[in-house]
């Protein structure tokens, strides 16, 4: 694959959807369901914080599986923190070894302490597939 060289900022979405760690999962679903998305950012709560991620699969496993309620069950007892984060710079097949290696399905996008967007793992592997694609160069 001596295709171009597909950088994690590439393939990132920049769209980021932030909910208060203090919010209940029954809150977070609703927004969930609201913006058509499977993962929320949580916000730091300083600068000194760091970002924390809560997906469909934590609430499905850490809440809806052992019969906790949303309504009284907060993100910060479900969310993962800190998320994994990606350099924009970085070429996306180290990405991709990442968060197969820690089972990981999106990361978010950072440069330097500012987050950029997000990344799933779909993103990084279409991208870099795409790019690698001796028949999309024929194409153009």
């Amino acid at each position: 694959m001596g295709g171009k060289i597909v950088k994690v900022s590439d393939v990132m979405r920049t769209t980021i959807h932030m909910v208060s760690g203090l919010a209940s999962v029954h809150d977070a679903i609703k927004e969930m369901s609201r913006l058509e998305v499977s993962s929320l950012v949580i916000e730091r709560r300083d600068e000194h914080d760091e970002f924390g991620v809560i997906t469909v699969h934590d609430i499905a496993s850490k809440v809806v599986a052992v019969n906790k309620a949303t309504e009284r069950t907060s993100i910060y007892e479900v969310m993962t923190k800190p998320a994994l984060t990606l350099d924009s710079e970085m070429n996306a097949k180290y990405a991709i070894r990442l968060l197969s290696r820690f089972g990981l399905t999106r990361a978010l996008v950072i440069h330097g302490k500012e987050l950029l967007g997000i990344v799933t793992l779909r993103d990084l592997v279409l991208g870099y597939v795409d790019a690698a694609d001796p028949e999309a160069d024929a194409a153009e």
